[in-house]
């Protein structure tokens, strides 16, 4: 099943960037192009302070983000991410905050800038445009695999959001083509959800290794959660084929930037 891809490619104020066509709600999937940061592995648009980079130069590269929202720093939310299923609804009590081990965030209010952090898994931004709900969601292959995007759905129809109008951008991430894993991955997907999944996901390839597909998963589990097939975005852009344009954390071997999605009302 071949999902729609309505991303594009945008510039401003010097950084460049993705955006989707399938939400409403001001949003941004960040590249590592537009910053100030000078180290090789940083350059140049590094958003987070626990890569070697300068203080000063994350400081100045998130300010340049959060103004393409039209917002600042100081409304900014972000998280150490664990590759959890934990999502945290916020309001703008929380703006500025940095909080540890929580993988998403969902929040109904306006102001505040919801983010996740990328190099590689898979950025999930939602939006209800009807109930003003908006959502950023990080899935590593745990995450998916654990039913962050499902969880993430239930919250939004919690908040009483009506299921067929809840849209889903999926933005930049590693895909097949490069995502490659051992027996072992195979052994933990199974675990979590069931052998059908498993040998669809998850596809052996040369000399006995694996491959798979993060955005391919999530997009499997937001339709089991009763999104629809036409709100369900997909940028078909690999981080890792493309690391002159991305930060990639299995192009590098780790030694690399972080890159941001956040959405806000």
């Amino acid at each position: 099943m071949t999902f729609k891809d309505e991303f594009y490619l945008d510039e401003k104020d010097g950084l460049t960037f993705f955006r989707s066509s399938n939400l409403s709600a001001k949003h941004i999937f960040s590249t590592r192009l537009g910053g100030v940061s000078t180290e090789s592995h940083l350059s140049s648009l590094n958003l987070n302070s626990d890569r070697g980079d300068r203080d000063e130069n994350v400081a100045e590269n998130l300010r340049r983000f959060t103004r393409v929202l039209g917002s600042d720093t100081d409304h900014f939310v972000s998280a150490s991410q664990v590759h959890s299923t934990d999502i945290r609804i916020v309001d703008i009590s929380d703006a500025g905050r940095h909080f540890y081990a929580i993988d998403g965030f969902i929040t109904r209010e306006k102001g505040i800038v919801i983010s996740v952090s990328i190099a590689d898994c898979a950025p999930i931004l939602l939006e209800d445009p009807n109930r003003r709900i908006i959502g950023a969601l990080h899935a590593g292959w745990r995450g998916t695999a654990s039913g962050i995007a499902a969880k993430g759905v239930d919250i939004f129809r919690s908040l009483g959001s009506d299921i067929r109008d809840i849209r889903v951008a999926i933005g930049p991430c590693i895909h097949a083509c490069c995502y490659e894993v051992g027996a072992d991955f195979y052994e933990s997907v199974l675990s979590l959800q069931g052998e059908k999944f498993s040998n669809k996901y998850v596809k052996a390839g040369k000399n006995g290794a694996f491959y798979t597909d993060i955005a391919a998963m999530n997009c499997s589990l937001l339709l089991d959660a009763g999104i629809s097939f036409e709100n369900i975005s997909v940028c078909s852009r690999c981080t890792c084929c493309e690391n002159e344009l991305f930060f990639s954390h299995r192009a590098s071997h780790g030694l690399r930037g972080t890159m941001k999605a956040a959405i806000v009302l």
